[in-house]
């Protein structure tokens, strides 16, 4: 694939902080999972952690406030990434693009198949760490959704450094499209109340796992129309989309199943603490929203879904 060359950047869902420095790590939201080991890498207990943080944030009714006042605070410098011919050079400049393409499609199909309106939000990519709304963000983290300031936040060398490098995705800029999407769907999730509703993290099928599928469903559904979307001058945004283009996205999806990387980190495969599902899971509910384009495909909390 490629982005139409004068497709533009709606720098109002885009907020550049790379080159900028913020909190140290930590942290909730809703994220990837990322292998253990060495390099300062997030460890699978420690997603967990963060996720049982902001559960109990969501039934307190309260809210995980990031720290105040450091440099990574405030709108950064959205210049650099303007149009589709600096996204087709940069993944920076790719988010932003991404980020209108997923959010055009929702901005339509949300009203068509959930009777109500989708609220767009802003996308930060970020280098080293910032703050949000769910406390410190580092990029050891890896991309997460942060429901307290409904925002999504990426790191910029995420996806050559971790995706493509420890993760061993084959990575392409589709795949950068499937993150993107994915955790915009988490944001969909959070519109239509499920986030609020979930009691249970780990296992099989706990509600973080039908959380996390259902989210690559909705990636899927925003891939099957994603040639369709436009930007705020009604230029077509993506062109030339491929099957190899797919195929990147639901390797990616595979990439980050919960069986895989516990096979990388330790060698051992326990369903039980699972929080985010199988490779194969992945895939499968990825298909779904791909071949049908329905949120009521993609219920993962259906009676025998899971």
């Amino acid at each position: 694939m490629r982005f139409n060359p004068k497709a533009r950047v709606d720098q109002s869902q885009f907020d550049d902080r790379s080159g900028r420095s913020g909190g140290g790590f930590g942290g909730g939201g809703m994220r990837l999972p990322l292998p253990s080991g060495g390099g300062g890498k997030i460890t699978l207990g420690t997603i967990v952690v963060a996720l049982l943080v902001f559960f109990a944030s969501q039934m307190l009714g309260g809210g995980l406030g990031g720290l105040t006042g450091s440099s990574g605070d405030g709108g950064g410098d959205q210049t650099s990434c303007q149009t589709g011919e600096q996204a087709n050079a940069s993944d920076k400049c790719a988010v932003a693009l991404f980020t209108k393409s997923v959010q055009d499609y929702w901005t339509k199909t949300f009203p068509e198949q959930a009777n109500g309106q989708y609220q767009p939000i802003k996308s930060v990519v970020f280098g080293g760490q910032t703050d949000s709304g769910c406390g410190p963000a580092a990029s050891a983290m890896g991309p997460f959704y942060c429901p307290n300031d409904t925002t999504v936040y990426l790191d910029s060398t995420f996806f050559d450094q971790m995706l493509e490098g420890d993760l061993g995705a084959k990575g392409g800029p589709f795949s950068i499209g499937y993150v993107v999407a994915h955790e915009y769907g988490h944001h969909v999730e959070n519109q239509l109340g499920i986030l609020g509703r979930m009691r249970t993290q780990q296992g099989p099928r706990s509600d973080g796992v039908k959380v996390e599928l259902m989210a690559d469903c909705l990636a899927g559904m925003w891939a099957k129309d994603a040639q369709q979307t436009v930007d705020q001058d009604g230029n077509r945004i993506i062109e030339d989309l491929n099957a190899d283009d797919i195929s990147r996205a639901i390797d990616a999806a595979q990439a980050v199943g919960d069986d895989r990387i516990q096979q990388q980190s330790s060698g051992r495969v326990n369903p039980e603490v699972w929080t985010h599902g199988s490779s194969a899971q992945r895939e499968h509910w990825f298909n779904v929203g791909l071949e049908e384009g329905s949120l009521r495909a993609c219920n993962t909390f259906a009676p025998g879904a899971l």
